[in-house]
């Protein structure tokens, strides 16, 4: 199947990647579908999107009507079965679980067509985890997106073992469509190449705030006047969501078994108190 072939992407998760890939999807002119189990999910998905999009008219970035036209192209729904049975390209921005993630990778299979490539923008379960609970292994790839989605242009294409050079050239290509720079592994590895780099400074940004070093602020203002980052590691996690880190390390854990996966511990303080960041109003900053 080509790019050519696909006329209608849908996502399945309304979160704030998810919400950003299926603009992108309807901003890159295809017929695309948000899906989602809770509408309140989906009502702020969209409030979310409206308010972003009228920014960017606003501001010049992006004309009035081409983002009419997106909107008019971008459906939210309850009804996955429906829209997945009429759809070309599913990506899935579920929560970072892979029982979750098998579980509806099992029913995506059973309802989309034939030809629909399935795809996970997971940045840390590997596609041959899911592969082997769907009846097309070779239709299925990791496709990972970058927060915030509409700005960012990196998307890693991850295939397994049992995926078709056919739906690997698809998925290049659909991000290259999405006006994406797709960046493609030769093989599978937790983390893939940005997250396991950008790890390696948060591992050791946070051991040097519980070792007394530093505090997280003065890390931070580190990390971006020394290294000309635009973000220190701790607003990262905060942007990222405090819940997503945790829940990726633990996911990692479960893949490797090796204790060095786990989440530090004030991380974990920080999730057990639902303290996440930006979208909570307080992480390792106060927002409120």
């Amino acid at each position: 199947m080509a790019t050519t072939d696909i006329s209608h992407v849908t996502v399945i998760g309304s979160g704030t990647m998810g919400a950003q890939i299926g603009m992108v999807s309807a901003l890159s002119g295809y017929r695309t579908a948000i899906v989602d189990i809770a509408q309140d999910s989906l009502d702020r998905a969209s409030e979310m999107l409206h308010t972003r999009m009228d920014r960017d008219v606003d501001k010049g970035r992006r004309t009035a009507d081409d983002v009419r036209a997106a909107f008019d192209r971008l459906g939210f729904s309850l009804d996955r079965d429906t829209v997945v049975a009429d759809t070309d390209f599913v990506i899935e921005a579920a929560i970072e679980d892979i029982e979750i993630k098998r579980s509806l990778f099992r029913d995506l299979d059973k309802v989309a067509p034939a030809h629909a490539i399935l795809a996970t923008n997971s940045s840390n379960i590997v596609s041959s985890s899911l592969a082997d609970a769907v009846g097309r292994p070779d239709k299925v790839c990791n496709m990972h997106f970058f927060n915030p989605v509409l700005i960012m242009e990196c998307v890693e294409v991850v295939p397994n073992e049992h995926t078709s050079q056919e739906t690997v050239d698809t998925t290049v290509e659909l991000a290259r469509a999405f006006g994406k720079q797709p960046v493609l592994l030769k093989k599978e590895a937790p983390g893939f190449i940005a997250n396991r780099l950008l790890n390696a400074l948060r591992k050791e940004a946070v051991e040097l705030y519980e070792d007394g070093v530093a505090d997280f602020r003065d890390i931070d203002v580190a990390v971006k006047t020394a290294l000309r980052h635009p973000m220190g590691p701790f607003e990262l996690m905060d942007m990222t969501g405090i819940d997503v880190v945790y829940l990726i390390r633990m996911a990692e854990y479960a893949q490797t078994g090796d204790p060095a996966s786990l989440p530090a511990q004030s991380v974990k303080d920080l999730y057990e108190k639902k303290q996440f960041g930006r979208k909570t109003g307080k992480g390792w900053y106060d927002y409120s």
